[in-house]
């Protein structure tokens, strides 16, 4: 029985043994055939931030069978006009969670209270962790000059994070990168202490609807306005009213996107050629952060397959 057996008990349990340490130090386990695809991961503030900033292009991966990940850094639990507190987190969780099956992406809510980020070092380490752990290529985020706390505060944890990243005594439960990912900021129209740098820009035409879908799916922030919403806007005993209000949702949501084409239509047509660049409707940009690695025009066209070639 022994003689028999033993070779193969020691090669299961060897097995076992590795999945249990990729297990419990997070180390990223890729499959062969997972060669050349870009892993990115988003930071926003609050469950919908990811969605509403890099919804397009996360679909436009995970249809090329690249790999994505939204993390919400708070759980969203003050942000309605008329409820908070767990339940809100949990529905903010749920709509997330409704998008990513939308996009085809992962998604994670972390349980840190609405308006209470802080830069602290316990954060840090949980951003690194992150990152460390989808073993990304592109990591994404706000700016940290923008109009939220929440917003601010999560930009400067995952700029901290860059270089941080590739220290391996740094949280060393989880293996370092050997290489910087490519940090990129969120789209925004701050202009103090510095304006937007519009240093990527590609057309989600192709995935506009789904966006458009997950717009709606973000019902607590659009359909009834978050924060600063009422019961007026999506009244439960009006149905007419409520279709009103997700037309008005979609069609916004739908300018919206399309507000960035314009905006950057010079950059368009020098990621897409003349023709092309001047027909895209919808559109979402990148700022290169100084942090992060910092890639040629040839690599940013591997990493956003979406180009046609030069």
């Amino acid at each position: 029985m022994h003689g028999q057996f033993g070779p193969a008990r020691t090669l299961v349990g060897g097995v076992l043994a590795l999945g249990l340490w990729c297990l419990a130090t997070g180390a990223a386990v890729i499959a062969a055939d997972d060669a050349g695809k870009v892993r990115v991961i988003c930071f926003g503030a609050h469950p919908d931030d990811n969605e509403f900033r890099a919804g397009g292009v996360a679909a436009m991966w995970a249809a090329k069978g690249h790999h994505v990940k939204f993390v919400s850094v708070t759980n969203g639990d003050i942000g309605h006009w008329g409820t908070a507190g767990g339940p809100l987190a949990q529905r903010r969780t749920a709509e997330v969670k409704r998008c990513a099956e939308i996009f085809g992406i992962e998604t994670e809510v972390l349980d840190i209270h609405d308006g209470e980020v802080m830069p602290t070092l316990e954060h840090r380490k949980t951003i690194v962790r992150l990152i460390r752990q989808w073993n990304a290529d592109i990591v994404m985020c706000h700016r940290p000059n923008d109009y939220h706390p929440d917003h601010r505060y999560s930009a400067i944890l995952v700029q901290d994070a860059g270089y941080m990243v590739t220290v391996p005594f740094f949280c060393p439960d989880i293996p370092h990168l050997t290489k910087n990912p490519v940090f990129l900021y969120y789209e925004d129209r701050f202009q103090k202490p510095n304006p937007f740098s519009a240093d990527i820009v590609v057309g989600i035409d192709s995935v506009v609807d789904k966006k458009i879908d997950a717009s709606e799916a973000l019902a607590s922030q659009t359909l009834e306005g978050g924060c600063n919403g009422s019961a007026q806007l999506y009244p439960a005993d009006d149905p007419a009213r409520q279709a009103a209000r997700r037309k008005q949702v979609r069609d916004g949501a739908r300018n919206r996107y399309a507000s960035t084409a314009k905006r950057f239509r010079q950059q368009l047509i020098s990621w897409y050629g003349e023709d092309k660049g001047k027909e895209i409707n919808a559109a979402e940009a990148f700022e290169i952060c100084e942090y992060g690695r910092q890639p040629s025009k040839e690599e940013i066209r591997k990493l956003f397959p979406f180009y046609p070639s030069p």
